[in-house]
C-alpha cells in the first residue's frame, strides 16, 4: 500500500483589401493565429492556427475523450472506430476512445471498460473555456457513477492546447481526483489509466501478428514490445500515417504520485501511464499498486503529449521533457 485549467460598406472594405497586393496574401486571407476553444454541436471544438485539431466529447459517453486528433495536413493520430468507421480498422477493445483519462478499479467498481458492470464518468459543468493567442484551454467537472447509481468520486480535469512550433500538436492534461463521497482506493490493475489508442498504421504489429511498420521507445532507452510494464519518464510511440513518419509522445511529470510511471503500451497501439498495476507490471502481490485517498482529499496527476512529425530523434523528444519539466 503507499499512502497517500452597412454590407455594402463592408463589401467594399473586403474588395479594397484584397486588390492591395496583386498576387500576395493579405490579412484578410491568412488563417487566424492562436487556439480557439468554443462549444460547438455537443462537443468542444479545438482549432490550432484555423485547423481543426480536436473535440471534447462529454455528452452521453463512458467518459470524457478527445477525439478525432488531427495533425496539421488532416492526418489522424487515433484510431477512429469506434467515433466513426472508416473501414480496414481493428474493433476490438471498444472502449479505447481516442484520448482518454480513467481507470478500471475505483473503490472495486470499474471505470475503463463498457462493460455490463462498468460505471461511468459523467460531465457536470465547465469551469471555464479559454481561448488565446498561445494556449486555449478547458476545465471541466465530473462524477464518477458506478452501475448502481452510486457516486464513488469526483474530479476536475484541465486541458491545454497549445500553438504549435512548426507542425507540433501539444496537449496538457491535469486531473485532480477527489474522495469526495468517502474515502477512495485506486486499485491494482493494469487497466488504465492516462490513454491513448493511436491510428492502425502505427502499430508495432498488425493483426495476425504480422510485423508492423511502428515503433516504441522509453527515456531509458528500452524499444519496441519491451516497454510494456517498465517505468519511465516518457514513452514516444511512432510510425505511418500515409505518407508520413508521425509519432505521440508522452510525459509523465515529477509530481505525480510514483514517478516514473509504469506503462501499459503495448504493441497493436494502446499507449497509457499506469501508476498503478504493480501486480501485473511487476508481479508483487495483489493490492500492492493500490492507491488510497483519505475522504475530502485529493491527489493530481499531470501529463503533456506531443504529436509529432518524425521519429524520436527527429522530434527531439529527450529535450522537450526535459523543457517541460524545467517550466512546471
Amino acid at each position: 500500500m503507499f499512502p497517500v485549467s452597412f454590407r455594402s460598406a463592408a463589401v467594399l472594405a473586403t474588395s479594397l483589401l484584397l486588390l492591395g497586393s496583386a498576387g500576395c496574401a493579405t490579412s484578410a486571407t491568412k488563417s487566424p493565429a492562436g487556439v480557439r476553444v468554443f462549444e460547438t454541436n455537443n462537443v468542444v471544438r479545438v482549432e490550432v492556427n484555423g485547423q481543426h485539431f480536436t473535440d471534447y466529447h462529454f455528452r452521453d459517453v463512458s467518459r470524457p475523450f478527445l477525439f478525432p486528433v488531427l495533425g496539421p495536413d488532416g492526418e489522424h493520430f487515433t484510431r477512429q472506430w469506434p467515433q466513426a468507421d472508416p473501414g480496414g480498422e481493428e474493433r476490438d477493445h471498444p472502449h479505447h476512445h481516442a484520448v482518454w483519462w480513467s481507470h478500471g478499479d475505483a473503490n472495486g467498481q470499474d471505470f475503463w471498460s463498457e462493460s455490463a458492470k462498468a460505471g461511468r464518468t459523467v460531465h457536470q459543468s465547465f469551469a471555464d473555456l479559454k481561448s488565446g493567442k498561445d494556449t486555449g484551454s478547458l476545465t471541466t467537472r465530473n462524477r464518477w457513477i458506478a452501475k448502481d447509481g452510486k457516486i464513488i468520486a469526483s474530479d476536475e480535469r484541465t486541458l491545454r492546447f497549445h500553438a504549435p512550433k512548426g507542425t507540433e500538436r501539444i496537449v496538457d492534461m491535469e486531473v485532480t481526483v477527489f474522495a469526495s463521497h468517502g474515502d477512495l482506493v485506486l486499485g491494482d490493475t493494469k487497466e488504465g489509466t492516462m490513454a491513448i489508442r493511436l491510428a492502425e498504421s502505427m502499430r508495432l504489429t498488425q493483426p495476425k501478428n504480422k510485423p508492423g511498420l511502428g515503433h516504441i521507445v522509453n527515456s531509458e532507452g528500452v524499444k519496441d514490445g519491451d516497454t510494456w510494464g517498465k517505468r519511465a519518464k516518457w514513452v514516444d510511440y511512432y510510425g505511418p500515417v500515409g505518407a508520413k513518419t508521425v509519432g505521440v509522445a508522452m510525459f509523465d511529470h515529477p509530481a505525480n504520485p510514483r514517478y516514473p510511471t509504469w506503462w501499459h503500451v503495448r504493441d497493436y497501439g494502446l499507449f497509457a501511464a499506469n501508476p498503478f498495476g504493480l501486480h501485473d507490471f511487476e508481479k508483487k502481490e495483489k493490492g500492492a499498486g493500490d492507491l488510497k485517498i483519505a475522504n475530502g482529499q485529493s491527489v493530481t496527476f499531470r501529463y503533456r503529449m506531443i504529436f509529432h512529425q518524425g521519429d524520436t530523434t527527429q522530434a527531439n523528444v529527450a529535450a522537450a521533457f526535459e523543457e517541460w519539466v524545467k517550466t512546471k
